[in-house]
């Protein structure tokens, strides 16, 4: 058996032998995460400040490590030059994440987090040495790696006012490590939002994101709304459109979400082989294929010993976009909802299950 499906199975198995394994001799206490925040004074004569957090919210995930699995679908690489459509089956599309997030400001009136992430996808494919397709040759030998930093920045203004700022880096291709791709084919984001949290049960923001979510530079307005009900059992999460959950806490070492998030970025391919070619034969390696998706899931979160949570989700991955630009040089274009840019390719698939799980170090 293959490590990675050695890896799988592992983490299919450990849920259901960590929740099997229950100490009749401890009595579960309902825990509040909320009393280790550290942003408001209690002393009455000092200024208040906007909490980053409300009440009931799920803990935030300071270091990940996961495994997301896709099942078999097919892909249909679109004509580019002298290449013909074809079409490929793919049994499966997996890869281990590393992400981590941590505070390294914590004030009553600034936080401030850094973080990093290290993904990589594997295009497992049926019959790949019968491909033709440039575009599924790169895929089948090449995995595609996104290696990122990005930054989270919360500044209360008042006792119910805030800003919130994200903002990320990040190198996305076929590259090898340690052999990275150049600076300048680097893809940057942010996003700027001003909001309220008017109680300790709701907070909501609006704002606006320079984004490659959906696969490719696009500008768009943003919403947080993060919500809990009175008596903590039901909330949302929500940073539309980039995701949006509902929340169910069966007690707070047990919560249950169902919802959506729209994943992607945009990748650049040949580094390591550029044998994309166009009509006249001439080496193209100045592309960068443009993935989105959205994610429908449900996701069931427990805590596991103090402050290690387990995570795991299943859904229906519904592709957005798999489309390929020509990007020279690397500098890159908007195009929008209303641009003519030609696309490169233009490629199709089809939708599978897809299932992620996740050992996380929570904040306090």
């Amino acid at each position: 058996m293959k490590p990675t499906k050695l890896l799988l199975l592992a983490f299919l198995v450990l849920p259901t032998f960590v929740f099997s394994q229950e100490d009749s001799t401890i009595v579960e206490e309902e825990e509040d995460y909320s009393i280790y925040d550290n942003l408001d004074f209690v002393d009455g004569s000092a200024k208040r400040f906007a909490n980053a957090k409300i009440k009931g919210i799920s803990p935030a995930k300071l270091i990940t490590l996961g495994y997301d699995y896709q099942m078999g679908y097919d892909m249909t690489a679109g004509m580019y030059g002298i290449h013909p459509e074809e079409t490929a089956t793919i049994n499966a599309t997996h890869g281990v994440r590393v992400e981590a997030n941590i505070p390294v400001i914590s004030k009553n009136n600034l936080v401030v987090q850094l973080g990093a992430r290290v993904w990589d996808i594997n295009y497992d494919y049926k019959d790949a040495s019968s491909l033709t397709h440039p575009l599924h040759s790169t895929l089948a030998n090449h995995n595609l790696r996104s290696i990122g930093l990005n930054s989270t920045i919360f500044k209360p203004l008042s006792e119910k006012a805030f800003i919130l700022i994200q903002l990320a880096a990040d190198m996305n291709g076929d590259f090898a490590i340690p052999e990275f791709q150049k600076l300048k084919y680097n893809r940057y984001s942010g996003a700027a939002l001003w909001g309220k949290r008017p109680s300790d049960n709701k907070q909501w923001a609006i704002g606006v994101s320079r984004t490659y979510r959906a696969g490719e530079l696009n500008y768009i307005p943003v919403i947080l709304y993060n919500w809990t009900s009175m008596n903590n059992t039901w909330g949302t999460e929500i940073l539309f459109p980039a995701r949006a959950h509902v929340r169910y806490t069966v007690n707070p070492r047990n919560m249950l979400f169902a919802g959506f998030e729209l994943e992607g970025n945009s990748y650049r391919v040949g580094n390591q082989s550029p044998i994309i070619r166009d009509s006249l034969d001439s080496i193209i390696n100045e592309l960068e294929i443009r993935r989105g998706e959205l994610r429908f899931r449900f996701v069931y979160e427990r805590q596991l010993i103090g402050f290690f949570w387990i995570s795991a989700q299943a859904g229906y991955r519904v592709n957005y976009s798999y489309n390929v630009d020509n990007v020279p040089n690397g500098t890159d274009f908007y195009r929008g909802f209303f641009g003519d840019q030609p696309l490169s390719m233009q490629n199709t698939l089809t939708n599978p299950l897809y299932f992620n799980v996740s050992i996380n170090l929570v904040s306090p």
